[in-house]
């Protein structure tokens, strides 16, 4: 069983199961995320709000921080 494992690992010690199943659902989720900063951001002027430009800055950061970690599950 242990050799299994070892021959299935990929680069960066990500596994196949992990990669066919995780990868495109975080960054789906992850478009989501900046989705949701964009409106924010876009809305803000209309809304008269700096407060949602505050929010959309901080929605793009964290999305930003996870896109290289999704990236490298290849």
């Amino acid at each position: 069983e242990m050799s299994q494992i070892s021959e299935e690992k990929v680069k960066h010690g990500s596994y196949p199961r992990v990669v066919c199943c995780c990868r495109k659902k975080c960054l789906l989720l992850n478009d989501v995320v900046l989705i949701t900063a964009t409106l924010h951001t876009g809305f803000s002027r209309r809304a008269k709000s700096f407060e949602m430009i505050l929010v959309g800055r901080f929605l793009e950061g964290v999305a930003a921080g996870r896109t290289p970690h999704y990236s490298t599950l290849i």
